[in-house]
């Protein structure tokens, strides 16, 4: 298992179907809810892949929100949860903040995730608010240099 920043118009292909297939398929989200303006690989976003067994397995995307790193859209294709591979693609995303000087991070989880983000150091910083008709919350962390 890794994750590898995408660098490459085929690993952007790679990633959007995995997020077609997780949020727009499997959860209801809109189609044209589920992609945006940072979908693009000019320096806006950092995104990744995540791999096992050397095949493309799920995705997420860093961006920068008022000095804060914003984790987003981070999905796993069905077969692959439960090997761990949500903790690679955070760590990953935690990684590239850090490399860019950022100490802080956030993201929308969905509420049936929360227990995940408090295991990797988030703290639940909100209500639960409603995005794309699924129950959210906002989640932070502060980063530990070095981390």
């Amino acid at each position: 298992m890794n994750a590898k920043r995408i660098t490459t118009n085929q690993g952007l292909e790679h990633a959007f179907s995995i997020r077609k297939k997780v949020f727009v398929e499997e959860q209801g989200v809109p189609l044209e809810d589920e992609f945006d303006e940072f979908d693009q690989l000019d320096g806006r976003c950092e995104h990744i892949l995540a791999y096992y067994e050397n095949q493309p397995a799920g995705t997420g995307r860093l961006r920068w929100v008022d000095g804060t790193g914003k984790l987003e859209r981070i999905c796993i294709l069905e077969s692959f949860r439960k090997f761990g591979l949500g903790k690679v693609i955070i760590k990953a995303l935690e990684d590239i903040a850090a490399g860019k000087g950022t100490s802080r991070v956030k993201l929308h989880g969905q509420t049936q995730a929360e227990g995940f983000y408090h295991k990797l150091g988030y703290q639940t910083s909100s209500d639960v608010f409603m995005e794309d008709g699924i129950p959210h919350l906002l989640m932070t962390k502060e980063l530990i240099s070095g981390a």
